[in-house]
């Protein structure tokens, strides 16, 4: 089984890239926030507790976490691999998923790294803005709208969030910044870590990821 961290800021594109290696290497993406879904809807023990956490707004707990993704890797359809995405998000998650995998017989064989420069993440991220009246979401750097400030669909204006506002997108990426570094270095010193070039075009970056896994799997 080869056991796949993908890395990335908000705003690099690791969720596109999650889903084109799933299609790719024929292996399960990941996802830690539709696992506590699934298990919170299923009623497994692990999602009552995890329906705890939820309900009061907190995170839910690296230990139960790391038992799900344990549980959702024991899976057939992991039998090969999976690549893993939203966890870890900090050195102490990236630790505990090391000795968890450990103790399964397991290991990180390579941490994926899709890297894009702080100013070209804040340009993604405070490029989002909505319609007034229906909602439909445009991205300045992505699928900017025909006319400045107005929907193409219903002619409305375009109103941003506070949450996607200059000064927010920011301060939040700085917090999330510096904990990628630490999960990023983490890898770095466990001879794992491939970091690919964010700003090349989708397939080129797909490319380089699979080709990363190739070369990882030769040298091993």
């Amino acid at each position: 089984m080869t056991t796949v961290v993908l890395l990335g800021a908000p705003g690099a594109g690791k969720g596109t890239q999650a889903v084109l290696l799933r299609d790719r290497l024929g292996i399960p993406h990941i996802a830690t926030g539709d696992l506590f879904r699934a298990a919170v809807r299923d009623g497994s023990a692990l999602g009552v507790q995890a329906r705890r956490y939820m309900e009061r707004g907190q995170l839910v707990s690296d230990e139960i976490t790391v038992k799900m993704l344990l549980d959702r890797l024991a899976e057939p359809d992991a039998r090969d691999g999976a690549i893993l995405d939203g966890f870890p998000r900090t050195r102490v998650q990236a630790e505990a998923l090391d000795a968890a995998l450990a103790a399964a017989g397991s290991q990180v064989d390579r941490a994926l790294l899709v890297e894009v420069p702080e100013r070209e993440l804040v340009r993604r991220l405070a490029g989002r803005w909505i319609c007034s009246m229906s909602g439909h979401v445009y991205n300045l750097a992505a699928n900017p709208p025909q006319i400045p400030g107005t929907c193409d669909l219903d002619g409305s204006n375009l109103v941003q969030r506070a949450d996607d506002k200059l000064e927010t997108v920011q301060a939040r990426l700085r917090q999330q910044l510096a904990a990628l570094a630490d999960v990023v270095d983490h890898y770095r010193d466990a001879n794992v870590l491939a970091a690919i070039d964010g700003l090349q075009p989708i397939p080129d970056v797909t490319e380089a990821l699979v080709a990363a896994l190739a070369a990882a799997r030769s040298a091993g």
